[in-house]
């Protein structure tokens, strides 16, 4: 394969890996289409045996190997989807593998490697330290090095993903794809254009790494900061140079989307299509949901949700954001009597208002001056924001004083310039 990728390409790495990678299905989702004003089809690529669209160009990429490279073993640095691809790949196609991941990687992603075959390398603290000791082992021991995201044959496997979605629905109209290194939106944004020009290919990246954004603001691949994200498979700092050049060929928009919004849509797969999506799969959702994508509304869109391998602890808090920035669970403190009754009267004025108590703490040594008050801190489960603002009123009208804990997002739709609220010395 040249340097360059063709539809060519992206068709013979289809006929290559057919058989080993599993056609994920993109059905037509009811209740987010309603939810969005869209005809949303999911196309499902995270139900991949390693749990995400990695495996497509790893497939792929492992096959264009000649006979030596795959005697001497193949190389990679990545904390999370792309080395377990290779790992599990590499496993079912005798070659070894060795895998650099930063120390920090989650260790249920390093004990999987490890499961599969793979020689499994901790060093340094970031993928970029990752990255220069698998370049220096590859150097010292003969292996190839492959790339995530910026290799002709990886963007070339991702590509199949196009051709699936053209095929499950033929007259779609968008398709929206999550960017982190550009591998997976180039591919397919090639495909899809050579296909069907017409359609229109965006792409969505975490505004915690805006590395495409930057790229195409400086006509080159640039570095940027890299802060925590919900999707960690995006925040790669850097684009491939071979992927930005082919993205900006055929991608028509991109958009940004904050940590609320990739919560929110995150808790809006898990609800409404009992799907288990990590944030970077959940990012083309997240989109919609924020409002940045109008101009797609009554149209055929497929979300690519690329991958679902989220920790689990992660996703209970995640979820648990999700309801607060979804006003289905809201907190404040109020000031009750500390006698008899006093928190039985607070009780009963939240339950008829149709909410639910999840939790009450007495706050005794920082309370008021008064002793004979107490403050409590609620913690309440709420229908909607409306519904959270309902109960604040009642509680006010029938004597309490109350200080939310105030949230605001732009993606929760409030007005993230007003005040917050604060609570009395």
């Amino acid at each position: 394969m040249g340097i360059g990728v063709t539809l060519a390409d992206v068709q013979a790495a289809r006929e290559r890996i057919r058989g080993a990678i599993y056609d994920s299905p993109c059905p037509e989702s009811i209740p987010l289409s309603e939810l969005t004003g869209c005809r949303v089809y999911c196309k499902l690529d995270y139900l991949q045996r390693t749990g995400s669209f990695k495996e497509r160009g790893a497939r792929n990429a492992l096959l264009l190997l000649d006979e030596a490279k795959r005697r001497r073993g193949v190389i990679a640095a990545s904390a999370g989807n792309h080395a377990l691809a290779l790992s599990y790949h590499s496993k079912l196609l005798g070659i070894p593998a060795t895998v650099v991941m930063p120390r920090f990687a989650p260790l249920i992603k390093v004990t999987s490697c490890r499961r599969m075959g793979a020689t499994v390398v901790l060093h340094g603290e970031d993928f970029a330290q990752a990255r220069a000791k698998a370049d220096e082992l590859a150097q010292q021991q003969g292996l190839t090095y492959i790339h995530g995201f910026n290799d002709p044959a990886i963007i070339a496997g991702q590509g199949t993903l196009g051709l699936e979605i053209l095929e499950q629905v033929p007259d779609v109209e968008a398709v929206v794809v999550p960017i982190g290194g550009g591998g997976l939106i180039a591919g397919i944004a090639l495909a899809v254009k050579a296909i069907r020009p017409q359609v229109q290919v965006i792409g969505v990246e975490a505004a915690a790494s805006p590395a495409f954004a930057a790229a195409m603001e400086a006509g080159r691949p640039v570095q940027v900061p890299i802060r925590p994200t919900l999707a960690d498979g995006l925040a790669v700092g850097r684009v491939g140079d071979l992927a930005l050049e082919l993205a900006r060929q055929h991608v028509d928009r991109a958009v940004q989307v904050d940590e609320d919004a990739l919560g929110l849509a995150i808790l809006r797969l898990l609800e409404m299509e009992k799907s288990v999506v990590e944030g970077a799969g959940a990012a083309p959702l997240a989109a919609l949901l924020s409002g940045q994508l109008p101009e797609l509304a009554g149209k055929r869109v497929v979300l690519v949700l690329c991958g679902g391998n989220i920790d689990p602890a992660v996703l209970c808090r995640v979820v648990e954001h999700g309801l607060v920035v979804d006003g289905r669970l809201c907190r404040f403190t109020a000031v009750i009597s500390d006698r008899p009754g006093g928190l039985e009267k607070l009780a009963r004025a939240i339950a008829s208002c149709g909410a639910s108590i999840k939790e009450v703490v007495h706050e005794r040594a920082f309370a008021e001056p008064d002793i004979s008050t107490v403050r409590v801190v609620c913690t309440v489960e709420t229908a909607d924001r409306e519904h959270v603002a309902t109960l604040l009123d009642r509680l006010r009208s029938e004597g309490f004083q109350i200080w939310p804990e105030a949230y605001r997002s732009e993606a929760a739709g409030a007005d993230p310039k007003a005040p917050a609220a604060a609570l009395p010395s």
